[in-house]
């Protein structure tokens, strides 16, 4: 009973900082960015009722002057954390494993579609839990494939892209290209990886390899919401925008994730379009 009132009351307080950052003008877009960094240790703490966190936190802000406008006025990290906070069990604190995942691979928790089904953390940490995640899952086909396999609604979009121009898959085999088990993740992470390697990702050292593969439990091809493809010419990409269907890790150009929002909707979750080499990336702003 304690804890679920410290719960509640915990929420009516975040509920309250944010109708207040929320009603900023532009004048005041510099204080939020002061803020900005204040609510995501505001939040973190709040995940895991830290009463003293809560109160380092949670009870400073800065909210002199403001005045309504849109949610745009919030900074770009502030609008991605309230997209993604309900869809986490807990928010990664900063600097944590978890946290530089989040930073590499957590757009895909914008996805509102509620028949999307995501995972409560960012990474799973054996064959076990991966297996039983993908067994709530309602998979669908993608057409003309080879045992290339998505969460339906997922595939249901893809199959629209396909049908309105050729998108192959970058190897033409669907369990590497399109959903993978656990151990096909471990394979690719050990073809480019090791545990040296691993060690050094969490500890912040070396995160330019979340680029090439993502470590054991932590790619977005174990929730069926990722596939990898050959795209090559502005048509293909832009019927997978309509779809719902962007690129998403900085560097990794085949990989496309189901974001399942309209291209106009992504700043307004918190999205960052990166552009990369010619290459137009929706990213974290973490």
């Amino acid at each position: 009973m304690k804890l679920i009132l410290k719960k509640t009351i915990f929420y009516t307080l975040i509920a309250l900082i944010v109708f207040t950052l929320v009603a900023s003008t532009g004048n005041t877009r510099q204080l939020l960015s002061r803020n900005d960094q204040q609510l995501q240790d505001c939040l973190m703490a709040g995940s895991v009722v830290n009463n003293r966190q809560i109160s380092r936190f949670c009870t400073n802000f800065s909210t002199s002057g403001i005045t309504p406008t849109s949610n745009l006025d919030l900074s770009e990290s502030e609008r991605f954390v309230n997209a993604v906070k309900n869809k986490l069990l807990t928010l990664p604190q900063s600097r944590s494993y978890e946290y530089i995942l989040l930073r590499a691979y957590g757009a895909i928790f914008v996805n509102q579609n509620p028949e999307v089904k995501l995972p409560e953390k960012v990474f799973f940490t054996n064959e076990d839990e991966t297996k039983a995640f993908q067994s709530t899952l309602t998979l669908g086909k993608v057409d003309n494939t080879n045992n290339c396999y998505l969460q339906k609604v997922a595939a249901d979009a893809f199959n629209r892209a396909k049908a309105q121009v050729v998108i192959p898959l970058k190897s033409g085999y669907g369990a590497g290209d399109c959903t993978r088990t656990f151990a096909t993740n471990l394979k690719f992470w050990r073809k480019y990886a090791n545990n040296l390697t691993l060690d050094r990702v969490r500890q912040g050292k070396d995160t330019k390899i979340l680029s090439t593969v993502a470590p054991p439990g932590a790619s977005q091809h174990l929730w069926g919401l990722a596939i990898d493809l050959r795209v090559s010419t502005p048509i293909q990409k832009q019927v997978l925008y309509q779809n719902g269907w962007f690129q998403t890790v900085e560097n990794d150009i085949p990989h496309w994730t189901y974001l399942g929002q309209p291209q106009e909707k992504l700043t307004e979750l918190g999205l960052q379009n990166k552009i990369v080499r010619g290459v137009s990336y929706w990213v974290t702003p973490l």
